[in-house]
C-alpha cells in the first residue's frame, strides 16, 4: 500500500516523497535530496532526534505513514564498517570453511573499491582472485567448437533483497547505500554478458576514469620528480591484458582504510647540499634550536608561596563577576549587531603585519612575518622550504588543537581576515596519519636551515617588592570595617545606652 512522508531540509524547507512498503531509506534520501537540490552524499535522515538506518526499508524502519523526516548534515569522516564476501563455488572453496572474506572498509568505498579491494588487500592472503576481469570463451552449444571469443562475466552483488551488476550500480558508496556503521554481508556471483571483454575493459575505464584520474593527478601533484610528461590519461581499451594491471593500480586501496598514499621522497642525507632560493623570494625567517633540557624554563622558576594566595580584591572581582553574570541582558539589536561587526572589521583592518611561530616536532621552531594578504598556503610554503623531506604531508593546528589552517589560496583562509590572526601566534606542527615512522624519525630541518637555528634568549623579569604579608590594607577594606577598626578601643565593643544605667545605684 502506498503511502508519503515528509523530509523537512536544513532550511525548513518541506517535500513530500511517494513510498512503498519495499522503498529503500536511501531512495528516499535520494529523491529529497533532489527535490531540495542538495548533494544526497552530505546528508542522513533522522526521525524523532533519532539517525535512521539507510539500509532499512519502510516496512523495517518503523517508520508510521506520513511520517516527518529530517535532513541532518553527514559527518565528513568516513566510519569503519565490516564487510563479508561470500564467495561462489569454486573459489569459496579456497577459503574453507565457510567460504567466505571479511575486512573493514570505510564507508565512503564505493562497491568497485571493495571488490579491488578483496581482490588485492590482505583478506585475500595472497590467493589468485579475479572479480572484476573475468572472460568466458564463447563455445558452440557447450562443445569445445566456437569462435573462442572471450565475453565478460560481471559480477553480481546481493545485499539483503537488493541486486547491484551494472558498472554505474558499482559507483555508489557503502555510505550512499545506506551502511555508516556495523556491518554487511555480500553476496557474490557472475553473470554472462553479450559484452566482450575488451569492450568492457572499455567501459570500465570510462566510467572509472575520474577516480584513477585523482589517484594519478594527486601522485603527480605530490612527486619529487616534477616529470611534466607524464600524463594520467587511462590505459586504452584495445590493450585489454594490461588494463586490470593499471586499474588496480589507480583504483586500488590500502588495507588500512583510504587512498594509497603517495610515496614519500627519502629525506636529504647531512652531505647532499642544500639549494636555497634567491633572496628576493623569500620571506624573512628566524629559526630557534630546540631546548637542551627536558624540563620547561617555566618549571625550573621558583616562587613563593604568598605568589599564589589569594588576596581581598580576588574576592572582590570575583563577586562583581558573579553580580554581572546574574543580571538580565537584553539581545542585541541589529543597528548593535551591525556596529559590532563594522568595529570587528575596523579591529581586524587595523593590523598590518603579525608574527607566526610554528613549533615542529623535533622542539625546533621557526617564525615568519605575514601580512594582511597573505593565506594558508603561504605558510604551508614557507615551511616546506625548510624542510628536509618537503613531500610528507601534514597539518598546522591553532591551539588548543580545534582548528587548522589549510593549505589554500581563498579569500576564506587569510591568515588575519579568515582565521582573525591579530596578534603573534603560535602555531603547531602535526605529522598525517599516513607518514610512516621511519620518515617521522628523520632530522625534520634541512642542513642549512638547522645551521642558521638560534638559541631562544628568555628575558630577565625584574624582583618586585611585595607588599607586606601582614594582610590587606586598610585602604581595600569597606568603610564599616574601618571604622569599625579604628576609633572604637582596643577591644573593638562599643557599650549600648540602654545597657549603661543598670551599673549606677
Amino acid at each position: 500500500m502506498a503511502t508519503n512522508v515528509k523530509v523537512v531540509g536544513t532550511d525548513l524547507r518541506q517535500v513530500t516523497i511517494k513510498v512503498n512498503p519495499g522503498t529503500y531509506l536511501t531512495d528516499i534520501l535520494e529523491q529529497a535530496c533532489e527535490k531540495l537540490k542538495v548533494p544526497s552524499n552530505k546528508f542522513l535522515l533522522k526521525h524523532k532526534q533519532k539517525q535512521l538506518d539507510l539500509s532499512q526499508t519502510f516496512r523495517t524502519s518503523g517508520l508510521a505513514p506520513g511520517a516527518k523526516l529530517e535532513l541532518i548534515v553527514r559527518s565528513n569522516t568516513p566510519t569503519a564498517i565490516n564487510v563479508a564476501l561470500q564467495l561462489p563455488a569454486p573459489e569459496s572453496s579456497l577459503f574453507p570453511p565457510s567460504g567466505r572474506i571479511t575486512e573493514k572498509l570505510p564507508s565512503d568505498y564505493t562497491l568497485w573499491q571493495v571488490l579491488r579491494q578483496f581482490e588485492s588487500g590482505k583478506s585475500s592472503q595472497g590467493k589468485n582472485l579475479n572479480i572484476t576481469a573475468r572472460g568466458v570463451a564463447q563455445m558452440s552449444n557447450g562443445a569445445s567448437a566456437g569462435s573462442g571469443q572471450l565475453y565478460y562475466e560481471t559480477p553480481v552483488l546481493t545485499m539483503e533483497s537488493r541486486t547491484l551488476s551494472t558498472f554505474a550500480d558499482f559507483q555508489k558508496t557503502l555510505s550512499q547505500l545506506g551502511y555508516n556503521s556495523g556491518g554487511v554481508l555480500i553476496r557474490l556471483s557472475f553473470q554472462k554478458t553479450d559484452v566482450t571483454l575488451a569492450d568492457a575493459m572499455g567501459e570500465m575505464s570510462q566510467y572509472f576514469k575520474t577516480e584513477g584520474s585523482q589517484e594519478v593527478q594527486k601522485s603527480a601533484t605530490t612527486s619529487t620528480t616534477g616529470d611534466d610528461s607524464t600524463s594520467p590519461d587511462v590505459t586504452p581499451p584495445n590493450e585489454s591484458s594490461s588494463t586490470p594491471t593499471a586499474e588496480a593500480d589507480a583504483v586500488g586501496v590500502a588495507q588500512s582504510g583510504g587512498a594509497v598514499p603517495p610515496p614519500l621522497a627519502p629525506a636529504q642525507t647531512s652531505d647532499a647540499m642544500d639549494v636555497d632560493n634567491p633572496l628576493s623570494d623569500r620571506r624573512p625567517v628566524t629559526i630557534f634550536s630546540a631546548p637542551t633540557s627536558g624540563t620547561p624554563a617555566a618549571a625550573l622558576r621558583t616562587d613563593g608561596d604568598e605568589a599564589f594566595a589569594p588576596r581581598i580584591e580576588h574576592a572582590q572581582a570575583h563577586q562583581r563577576l558573579l553580580k554581572s553574570a546574574g543580571e538580565n541582558k537584553r539581545l542585541l539589536s541589529d543597528q548593535e549587531l551591525a556596529e559590532k561587526a563594522a568595529a570587528e572589521a575596523a579591529k581586524v583592518a587595523a593590523v598590518k603585519s603579525i608574527k607566526i611561530k610554528v613549533r615542529f616536532p623535533d622542539n625546533f621552531s621557526a617564525e615568519w612575518p605575514f601580512g594582511p594578504e597573505d593565506t594558508g598556503a603561504a605558510l604551508y610554503t614557507e615551511i616546506r622550504k625548510i624542510m628536509a623531506n618537503d613531500t610528507a604531508p601534514f597539518k598546522l593546528v591553532l591551539p588548543p588543537g580545534k582548528t587548522a589552517i589549510k593549505d589554500d589560496n581563498s579569500p576564506s583562509s587569510k591568515l588575519i581576515s579568515g582565521y582573525r590572526l591579530s596578534s603573534n601566534t603560535l602555531v603547531n606542527f602535526m605529522w598525517e596519519d599516513t607518514v610512516p615512522v621511519a620518515v617521522r624519525k628523520q632530522p625534520f630541518l634541512k642542513g642549512s636551515a638547522a645551521g642558521q637555528a638560534q638559541k631562544v634568549v628568555i628575558p630577565e623579569v625584574p624582583d618586585v617588592q611585595g607588599e607586606d604579608e601582614a594582610g590587606p590594607s586598610t585602604s581595600l577594606l569597606p568603610s564599616a570595617l574601618k571604622s569599625r577598626a579604628e576609633g572604637e578601643g582596643s577591644s573593638g565593643f562599643k557599650k549600648p545606652k540602654w545597657l549603661k544605667g543598670f551599673g549606677k545605684k
